[in-house]
């Protein structure tokens, strides 16, 4: 067979490049080009094909939600076992009377009280239940610097604190004791004092104090019932 010039020869070897490169084009800048994705799309094209990650990946939950591990105040007439309140407050009813409050769902108090023979008790078992642990904790430091003198107690709640006080009017002693304990987004506050109205002296400090705390522990133990 014989060899065709130069010229053409070159130009049949050419034609196939010619064309693939025609054809190339056509599908990438010509008319037969695909329309670019754009947003959620692109990103999902991505994400099917392995080919990149997807433009908007599930976000983590927040750290910054407030906890509220209590929704609402328990029944302070039944935070208390019935042996506690009639070793406390002698001849008391041990069902208690609850205070009225504005909002059970935010704070409750139940108070006990009882003259016998001539020593008086009274015991007051409140719930205060915020909206955080933060706004509790901010609570808990405002009334512990307001009831200065007292101190830590060990293993309650989150935090706690108790101070004893004795006050004398008219001649008489009334000794005081007052525990506040944080739990989680929950306040819990006892109060516990009493006189003697024949010696006209109060209760021993130790007394007051060992049983306002253990009042408080009945009452932080009786949150989880609430719940």
């Amino acid at each position: 067979m014989r060899d065709l010039p130069l010229p053409f020869a070159l130009t049949a070897r050419l034609l196939p490049v010619a064309a693939l490169a025609c054809a190339g084009w056509a599908m990438t800048s010509g008319p037969f080009a695909a329309t670019p994705a754009t947003g959620q799309s692109a990103a999902q094209e991505r994400q099917e094909s392995g080919s990149g990650p997807a433009s908007a990946a599930p976000s983590a939950p927040s750290t910054s939600a407030a906890t509220r591990t209590y929704p609402k105040a328990p029944d302070p007439c039944g935070a208390l076992a019935e042996k506690t309140v009639t070793s406390l407050v002698p001849g008391a009813e041990a069902a208690g009377k609850e205070i009225p409050s504005t909002d059970e769902s935010v704070r409750r108090t139940c108070s006990w009280n009882a003259l016998k023979g001539y020593d008086y008790r009274w015991l007051d078992v409140s719930y205060e239940i915020r909206s955080s642990d933060g706004a509790a904790r901010t609570a808990y430091e405002q009334r512990t610097e307001e009831k200065s003198g007292g101190g830590s107690v060990p293993g309650l709640g989150d935090t706690a604190y108790s101070v004893v006080n004795v006050t004398t009017e008219d001649g008489q002693q009334t000794r005081e004791g007052v525990v506040i304990v944080r739990a989680s987004n929950a306040l819990v506050s006892v109060t516990y004092n009493g006189s003697d109205f024949e010696s006209k002296k109060a209760p021993d400090s130790d007394e007051i104090n060992k049983g306002a705390i253990k009042a408080a522990k009945e009452a932080v133990a009786a949150l989880d019932g609430g719940r």
